[in-house]
């Protein structure tokens, strides 16, 4: 009896150890990325307009309060003021990185950004509108209209991009969100100049800051964050797919419209949640998204984690750097994140990478 040896071929050995040395790379760029931010976090507890030692940090975190007046002011800043801010810039960045780059799989557009949705434009105006007709003066009363009007906004500019002959197009959502976004900016802008009270609130909001905010309003913004992320994961390779274009993706049995209506929605509750919580913060989504693409390759199940972590490590920096240049006042992060991101993008331009993502 003879027997057929059906072993690997000598060209599928080294396509299948090329595929398994990607993939520990993109293991250890992940875990890499999880170390710097772990290390960012642990600046940020300790840099400020008061810097504190490791110990003291320790202590602000862990001690029992203590009679002492000196280690009570120091637990009150560490626990009131810079945990927050910290965990706020991780989960906003995490939100805006990953919401940059799906906006940029589900349109095919690579320089589409969340505020491509109207989110940013919707919050703004959400905010100016409450604070003038209502008088709120507490971010924790109006950051919940803000995220009111980020999904309001987001919804309208998909509804309308759904409509029509040029329904489910790419193009057509790109211009159905800066028909929207102008169409907000402008009564944004009536409704501030004619209410003194919120124009100074608005010129706050769109400095885009993670400081100031509580654990009240982070905790819920996390979970809205959550609730993004999960259906972002589990939409991943339709992702891939519909960016070798609809009719590929659709022969292989993708349902473009619920995929991109899923898509939209949760890049929908990452940005709105973000937005609401610190302002818009423009070029982060943008900019991370096409360094993750260079790290990654295109593959959407490791671009997206790659861009959300980035997101989270470029925005604490920015906010760490900012408490430093202007010592002993601050610089908002998103003051920060628009001086890195309007080179990167002028970059970008230049070396003509656009046609590559």
């Amino acid at each position: 009896m003879t027997y057929v040896h059906m072993g690997t071929t000598a060209t599928e050995r080294p396509a299948a150890t090329a595929t398994t040395q990607a993939r520990r790379r993109r293991v250890a760029g992940l875990g890499t990325l999880v170390v710097v931010l772990v290390a960012a976090g642990a600046v940020s507890l300790a840099v400020g307009a008061r810097a504190l030692s490791p110990a003291e940090v320790w202590h602000g975190l862990f001690a029992a309060p203590d009679p002492d007046r000196r280690l009570t002011e120091i637990r009150l800043i560490v626990r009131t003021v810079r945990v927050p801010r910290t965990v706020l810039a991780i989960v906003a960045g995490v939100a805006l990185g990953a919401g940059g780059a799906l906006i940029q799989g589900y349109t095919r557009n690579p320089i589409a950004d969340t505020g491509l949705l109207g989110v940013n434009s919707g919050a703004s105006f959400a905010v100016v509108s409450v604070i003038a007709v209502f008088g709120l003066s507490d971010p924790f009363q109006y950051i919940w209209f803000a995220f009111l009007g980020a999904g309001v906004a987001g919804a309208v500019v998909f509804g309308l991009a759904s409509i029509g002959r040029g329904a489910g197009n790419p193009l057509t959502l790109a211009l159905a969100g800066q028909g929207v976004t102008v169409f907000l900016a402008a009564m944004t802008t009536a409704v501030a100049l004619s209410d003194q009270k919120s124009l100074n609130a608005l010129r706050f909001w769109n400095a885009g800051s993670v400081a100031g905010v509580g654990f009240d309003v982070i905790w819920p913004v996390t979970g809205f964050v959550a609730a993004g992320l999960v259906p972002a994961l589990t939409t991943l390779p339709a992702v891939n797919l519909l960016n070798l274009g609809d009719d590929v993706a659709r022969g292989l049995g993708v349902n473009i419209a619920l995929s991109r209506t899923v898509g939209i929605a949760a890049v929908t509750l990452l940005a709105g949640a973000a937005t609401a919580a610190c302002g818009p913060i423009a070029f982060l989504g943008l900019m991370v998204a096409h360094v993750a693409r260079y790290l990654t390759g295109p593959d959407y199940r490791w671009l997206v984690p790659y861009a959300g972590l980035l997101g989270a490590v470029v925005l604490l920096v920015c906010d760490i750097v900012g408490r430093l240049v202007v010592r002993p006042g601050e610089l908002d992060a998103g003051v920060l994140v628009a001086l890195l991101g309007a080179p990167f993008f002028a970059g970008l331009v230049w070396r003509g990478k656009f046609k590559n993502a």
